[in-house]
């Protein structure tokens, strides 16, 4: 089988690794790596722009489920997907109840309600397509949310009613991003607060 995660990390070893040996490396490890299929890739690293517009994110996010019972979690928290074997970090993650510890360690959660992927160069095709495939594994997502950071983009996909994933699609400063299972919005003109794109052509 091809394996999912290939494109935007690099192989760990060239052999297979239990979820718990992949755990085992991970709690001693200075930097991240994500688990699929008995296969460990390391993460790739973030500019400027992507913490800029995670801090923007996260910050507002914060402040908007404040009193509510969803809270945000940035990219420390690790999530799994029993369904898949996936063991990853996404950026953002939401959880609308108490997060749940995954059955084989208590550092990695199941079932958020929201995940945020900030986009890069290296990663955009990945997030886009193979990781959203794996993410739509998880029983409890509404909502999967992926942001550009090198131009005004973001992508909001929806779990509707009839269980068909939807998208919209954002590309002005003045357009809002609406979380129809958080009941709040964000204006894109705060997640990009502080960054200048050029224009294209």
């Amino acid at each position: 089988m091809e394996n999912l995660t290939k494109e935007p990390t690099a192989a760990y070893e060239k052999r297979r690794f239990s979820p718990q040996e992949y755990l085992d490396l991970e709690r001693h490890a200075t930097e991240k790596h994500e688990y699929f299929d008995g296969e460990i890739f390391a993460m790739a690293g973030a500019e400027r722009s992507h913490n800029r517009i995670f801090s923007n994110l996260f910050a507002k996010l914060f402040n908007k489920l404040e009193g509510s019972p969803c809270f945000p979690y940035g990219s420390d928290m690790r999530l799994h997907i029993p369904e898949n074997t996936l063991y990853t970090y996404p950026d953002i993650s939401i959880y609308c109840k108490e997060p749940q510890e995954s059955a084989l360690d208590d550092a990695s959660f199941i079932l958020p309600t929201v995940i945020i992927e900030i986009l890069s160069p290296s990663t955009k095709s990945y997030d886009r397509g193979d990781k959203f495939k794996l993410y739509r594994a998880i029983p409890s997502l509404k909502e999967y949310v992926m942001v550009d950071s090198a131009s005004v983009s973001v992508e909001a996909f929806y779990l509707n009613e009839k269980a068909n994933w939807e998208l919209n699609e954002h590309n002005s400063l003045d357009d809002l991003l609406n979380f129809r299972s958080l009941a709040i919005s964000l204006p894109l003109l705060e997640i990009y607060a502080g960054l200048k794109f050029e224009k294209k052509s």
